[in-house]
């Protein structure tokens, strides 16, 4: 009977863990209590035959163009993680610019902020994680859009 009871609880949280790998995009997730351990693994889309392969390189490579048409930009879009006012993001996971739907953002670029207060919100796991800014200063830039995925370390804001 507990065998019964732990499949139960075993297969809530491969659901759990199925959809935080299906809202963050990442491809494995492996926890573990006492001595039990629970890995969700997805396959990589590397696994396509050649035709698939052939078929989606041009479609990759179509949005790829759009952004290096902004010359200027593209150089900018490769430094933010090495700017010494970036704030990288503490966790996987998803982004959220406002407390709620149709409420106004936490900051916005230019915006003057203090040290302490919230800049976003990430969320993991089913839990708001607000991001507080490190320091006083202005965002000069906003890295991230509302409900974009985040991973450890990728800077989420740029304070001046």
């Amino acid at each position: 009977m507990s065998d019964t009871k732990a499949r139960a609880v075993d297969t809530g949280l491969i659901r759990e863990l199925a959809l935080l790998l299906d809202e963050t995009g990442l491809t494995e997730i492996e926890v573990g209590a006492g001595e039990g351990r629970i890995r969700i693994a997805r396959q990589a889309p590397a696994q396509m035959t050649a035709p698939q392969m052939l078929f989606q390189a041009p479609a990759a490579a179509a949005p790829a163009a759009a952004p290096a048409a902004a010359a200027p930009a593209a150089p900018v879009a490769a430094d933010p993680a090495s700017h010494p006012g970036a704030v990288p993001s503490p966790m996987v996971g998803t982004v959220y610019l406002a407390p709620e739907p149709g409420a106004p953002a936490f900051v916005a670029e230019g915006q003057s902020v203090r040290e302490g207060q919230t800049l976003l919100i990430i969320e993991a796991m089913k839990v708001m994680n607000h991001i507080r800014a490190p320091r006083s200063g202005t965002v000069s830039r906003l890295l991230v859009q509302n409900g974009q995925p985040v991973e450890f370390g990728e800077p989420l804001a740029i304070i001046e």
